[in-house]
């Protein structure tokens, strides 16, 4: 064979320039692409003539289609295969200024492409065709996550819609992701919501949806010019499809109404998102910062009296009149559910009389706690309870001046009440400490902020006896209303990661402990060395 590595058998094909440009004309990928694809096709015939072991290599001149394969063989130190590699000597006896890594190009004489390499060939060049057309497909539509898109259905393939999207694309409805009730044909025209677009093992795949909540919101922009220009922003949404939704709207002009202006006249605007969503019923809602005006906003139509906000658990109660009940709840709880989806609360719904008689036995409970806890009659008791006090601790703790200020109460009365409550605390603590310790809680764990006596005897009961088995729990093994160990307390998800945090603090003050003992015999070390070093050499030879 010749060893000149630059030398090789060519032999030309001019068509082949005219089937590549005409393929990628019609796929819409690139030129190169398809003569990559056409070079490992001739590369897998060579091996199939030659041994697929080999290290065959074919190219294609990208201007005259003339075609050369050779053979490489790798210069190594160490061969792992005689059929790829070469070592140094023998190299350098075919080509006397080889080094290691090169590889010396041994021309292959023409393939004669019979029937069978020839189909192999094709089969090659379409694979790498499609792979390259779906590499483009994705890269199109990757950066289009969000946008609606009009497509043409295709086929329909177990309940899945495929949408061919034009371009040689196709993006597929889940049957999940479909409007209930709604029905395709092949050739039927679809409007849907690009959602995702990932690769699989089968190719990029482009996911459509017509049942996500931001469909209808990208139908809204499509219809409302002042949402278009950023007049009015949708500030959330809230659906479930082929039914009902809710859609929450601001403006930032004061002339505009939003509510109004995705309206339209006359309902035209709603009513073409509308049509398009299959007869959904959409209820256009004015957002507001307040959250109590947000949520009364949301359960319309139905009136609120009155609402509850508790922050911290980011729950709300809402007091509605007796006959707004059915309205406000929705058939099967749907108003209630879009509204908590939208506004992001946990929505309680009361009637008037529900809520009357829920007061009327928190002040009966309250007022018995006060009976039986600080020895007064009834009449202070339902006193303490209409001025606001709830537990034994605001009687015990607050400022003198306002026990005295109830209508009916002096200083002495103020401080007898203060007095019984310190007493009872007093001695209730000191009974929740004795049950702590008879169920084995170490004082380390008592320690940990956030606990209180009662809490305690619960872990203990619970076998938390350690601040480490406390540490060592989740926030949710302590609030789970199925098996959470201090349930009964009312701990928000805050709190109780604020108590496990605190169980841990121990944790990092070793660590930091342990950092700072070793940093510290650095610092030693080295000023040991530097008077070490300081030393006149008189010195250091005598020691």
């Amino acid at each position: 064979m010749d060893t000149n590595v630059e030398s090789s058998t060519n032999y030309t094909h001019p068509e082949l320039v005219m089937v590549a440009e005409t393929v990628a004309r019609e796929k819409g990928i690139e030129r190169e692409e398809v003569f990559d694809a056409m070079e490992q096709a001739i590369q897998k015939a060579g091996r199939s003539k030659y041994g697929h072991e080999h290290d065959i290599r074919a190219q294609i001149d990208r201007k005259s289609g003339e075609i050369k394969l050779a053979r490489y063989l790798e210069v190594a130190e160490e061969i792992e295969n005689e059929l790829t590699q070469v070592t140094l000597d023998a190299a350098q006896q075919r080509k006397p200024d080889a080094v290691i890594g090169e590889f010396l190009v041994d021309p292959l004489p023409p393939i004669d492409f019979g029937r069978i390499a020839a189909q192999t060939a094709k089969q090659v060049i379409v694979q790498k065709v499609r792979e390259a057309e779906r590499a483009r497909q994705f890269l199109e539509f990757k950066d289009r996550i969000g946008e609606v898109v009009n497509g043409m259905v295709k086929r329909i393939e177990f309940g899945n819609v495929i949408v061919d999207l034009g371009g040689r694309a196709e993006g597929i409805i889940r049957r999940d992701e479909t409007i209930p009730r709604e029905h395709f044909s092949n050739g039927d025209r679809v409007r849907s919501y690009i959602y995702d677009v990932r690769e699989e093992l089968r190719g990029p795949q482009i996911f459509l949806s017509r049942s996500h909540p931001q469909f209808m919101a990208k139908l809204f922009t499509q219809e409302v010019p002042e949402i278009y220009d950023g007049i009015i922003e949708i500030n959330s949404v809230a659906r479930d499809p082929g039914s009902r939704a809710k859609i929450a709207v601001t403006s930032s002009d004061s002339g505009i109404d939003p509510v109004g202006a995705c309206v339209g006249m006359r309902g035209s605007r709603v009513q073409a998102v509308v049509a398009e969503l299959q007869g959904e019923k959409i209820d256009i809602i004015q957002h507001s910062i307040d959250h109590a005006t947000f949520i009364v906003n949301a359960l319309a139509p139905a009136e609120v009296t009155k609402v509850v906000l508790d922050e911290e658990a980011n729950r709300i109660e809402v007091v509605v009149p007796d006959d707004q009940l059915s309205l406000a709840i929705g058939r099967r709880g749907q108003n209630v559910r879009l509204a908590s989806q939208l506004t992001g609360w946990d929505i309680d719904i009361l009637t008037e009389a529900e809520e009357s008689d829920r007061r009327t036995e928190e002040f009966r409970t309250r007022s018995q706690l006060f009976i039986d806890n600080l020895d007064v009659d009834e009449v202070i008791a339902q006193l303490l309870v209409t001025e606001g006090f709830s537990t034994i601790e605001d009687v015990a703790f607050v400022p003198i001046e306002e026990l005295s200020g109830i209508e009916g109460f002096d200083e002495d009365v103020a401080n007898e009440l203060r007095d019984r409550g310190r007493n009872f605390l007093e001695a209730r603590d000191a009974e929740m400490t004795a049950q702590r310790k008879a169920s084995g809680v170490t004082d380390e764990l008592a320690a940990v902020a956030g606990l209180t006596p009662e809490m305690l005897v619960v872990l203990g009961e619970a076998e938390i006896r350690e601040r480490d088995d406390l540490a060592d729990l989740a926030a949710d093994e302590l609030i789970s209303a199925d098996d959470g160990v201090l349930k009964e307390f009312g701990l928000s998800m805050d709190a109780a990661n604020e108590i496990i945090m605190a169980a841990r603090a121990h944790w990092f003050e070793d660590e930091d402990a342990v950092e700072g003992d070793a940093e510290a015999g650095a610092e030693d070390g080295a000023e040991t060395e530097a008077d070490t070093s300081a030393q006149p050499e008189e010195a250091k030879d005598e020691s």
